[in-house]
């Protein structure tokens, strides 16, 4: 079935068409905040039903819009949900050498807010629907496709209003989202990172409280000097290591592929968790990849605004900081204070904030191999790994249906500095990358959709 349905597509026309329909996208301003995602839903849509393909608009206004596209399948394996994001960051237009919102096209790369993040995919899995329904493939899981609003806020507007007020247009067993796919070079060998697990967040806000005074007179009694105490200490103690089955996938998977004298010396951080930050310090490997990876292996928090006073020459009575802590899978947010609670000590006031819940896909899984045997003809001599993302997406919304979530936005190694382009200036995304992901992320859905 696999070979007949793809056999019938001509993928040169298909390129083409993934293109066009990219920078369409692309030129729609659907920056967040405001979002005006109905925008780019409105194309959707007309895309879709042109096809023949069923979607609906939803939203909790009409601004504030994601589709939510469906193929049926027979009925005898659970759906598959495609999820997507059409809203945007924002933009400093004249720190960019092309205009943000034009999609030109310069040296093999289109240029514009939105392209890796997270308008490619959005493209991507729309093609994917259309060349199933073109194809005529038979299916045995429902394909599912949402493309929604507001997940560079957090997403409550957009997928998690879906899932919370429409749950039935989404429920899945498995589905496919950002946070990983797209290959990247280690030590010279090529991955591809498969998003299995996600950190959640335990963001919160720290509050010492002092004597105010005269700032000509300073005393210990001081809220701002009590509050640079905990933080230093936060700064000075690690939290302890803690592995995940993600983790150990991600760093057996990277040693499978290295040279002897790289792979003992990444075994060697699995082997003990007490001992797992000499051995990442000494790791044959460049500081960017070490930092990623000591963040991978325990729950973190980072000090990011602080508060206090109002007046040069007054010594405040209190001092606050807000704080970005994110939990591994398993962990919840009182647990991790219990993890925290002998760094910060008994005297500051401690306030969650909207938490999160981390959640964890088994690497060990049917759509985890069709991804991997799919890369293996596409991208031959890569390895593909399980990963941790230790940042967050709208999976955090899918968690409580029970849908299990993989990172899979396929695209191809276009240079290190490429990702930091990410919410900065220049965003962009090469032709052959979003048409090659096209072609691997339709395959991966085709064969596993329609094989069970």
């Amino acid at each position: 079935m696999a070979q007949a349905a793809t056999s019938v597509i001509d993928w040169q026309a298909a390129g083409d068409e993934v293109i066009e329909h990219f920078r369409a996208l692309l030129r729609l301003d659907t920056r967040n905040p405001p979002g005006n995602e109905i925008r780019a839903a409105e194309y959707l849509r007309e895309m879709l039903e042109r096809e023949g393909i069923a979607c609906e608009i939803v939203g909790p206004t009409p601004e504030r819009a994601t589709l939510v596209a469906r193929l049926s399948g027979d009925g005898s394996a659970q759906p598959i949900l495609l999820m997507s994001h059409t809203d945007v960051v924002a933009v400093e237009p004249d720190k960019w050498t092309h205009d943000p919102f034009a999609a030109e096209i310069d040296d093999g790369f289109v240029y514009a807010r939105g392209a890796l993040d997270m308008k490619h995919m959005v493209t991507m899995e729309l093609m994917t629907m259309v060349l199933l329904k073109r194809a005529g493939v038979q299916l045995k899981r429902d394909v599912i496709y949402m493309a929604a609003a507001d997940e560079e806020v957090g997403g409550h507007q957009g997928a998690g209003w879906v899932a919370t007020h429409r749950p039935d247009l989404i429920q899945a067993e498995y589905a496919l989202n950002e946070g990983g796919g797209s290959e990247h070079e280690i030590n010279g060998r090529r991955y591809f990172p498969v998003q299995t697990a996600e950190k959640g967040t335990a963001r919160f806000r720290l509050r010492t409280r002092g004597r105010p005074g005269h700032g000509s007179q300073p005393h210990d009694d001081n809220a701002v000097l009590k509050l640079a105490a905990v933080l230093l200490r936060l700064r000075d103690q690690r939290l302890p290591v803690h592995f995940t089955a993600s983790l150990r996938g991600f760093v057996e998977g990277i040693a499978s592929a290295q040279p002897d004298d790289v792979a003992q010396a990444l075994r060697a951080v699995l082997a003990d968790e007490a001992n797992a930050d000499a051995a990442i310090d000494a790791l044959p490997l460049d500081d960017s990849f070490k930092l990623g990876l000591r963040a991978r292996v325990r729950n973190t928090v980072a000090p990011t605004i602080l508060k206090a006073g109002s007046q040069i020459n007054v010594i405040p009575s209190e001092a606050e900081a807000s704080l970005d802590g994110r939990i591994l899978p398993g962990w919840t947010p009182e647990r991790f204070l219990e993890e925290l609670r002998p760094i910060l000590g008994d005297n500051v006031e401690i306030e969650f904030l909207e938490p999160s819940e981390p959640l964890e896909a088994d690497p060990a899984s049917p759509l985890f191999d069709v991804i991997k045997a799919v890369l293996q003809e596409h991208a031959p001599g890569a390895t593909a790994i399980p990963t941790l993302l230790t940042g967050a997406t709208d999976a955090k919304h899918m968690a409580p249906l029970g849908i299990k979530v993989y990172g899979f936005a396929p695209g191809l190694y276009d240079g290190p500095a490429e990702w930091n382009r990410i919410h900065g200036h220049d965003e962009r995304c090469s032709v052959r990358s979003i048409q090659w992901g096209t072609r691997v992320l339709y395959e991966v859905v085709e064969r596993f959709a329609s094989g069970g």
